[in-house]
């Protein structure tokens, strides 16, 4: 993951697996980053609209998922923090994620992130597909 993504990150802010088949009328301008995952450039809604217009669904997964990583360099630790979650949205077998929440903090004079997110799933379909063991 370059520092682009981690400069940009925000809450509202959706993330895609490179490999997550688009529609074709989904014209996207995202910069593919070295972990196989790239920020969507539109704002949430708009993204989402233009996936309602193309007859697709962008599924929302209910629980929050967090990761949170001690560190000095707030770059390494929002990459650190962005892989964890990645790890944790592939083992639901989604292929994006929306960040609801990034805060700083310090413990005892180390710093540290939070990153809260949500699993998403981008399909053509409404049914989600069974996961596999």
């Amino acid at each position: 993951m370059t520092d682009t993504l981690t400069e940009t990150l925000t809450a509202g802010s959706i993330l895609l697996e490179d490999s997550a088949v688009l529609p074709a009328s989904l014209a996207l301008q995202r910069e593919s980053q070295a972990s196989g995952w790239s920020a969507v450039s539109a704002s949430p809604s708009t993204f989402e609209q233009q996936i309602q217009e193309a007859g697709w669904t962008f599924f929302f997964m209910a629980g929050e998922i967090k990761a949170t990583v001690f560190g000095f360099d707030r770059q390494k630790t929002l990459r650190t923090a962005l892989q964890r979650l990645i790890a944790k949205v592939r083992t639901q077998h989604c292929n994006s994620i929306e960040i609801t929440q990034v805060m700083g903090h310090s413990f005892l004079k180390v710093p540290y992130v939070s990153v809260f997110a949500h699993p998403r799933h981008l399909q053509k379909g409404l049914v989600f597909p069974e996961q596999r063991n």
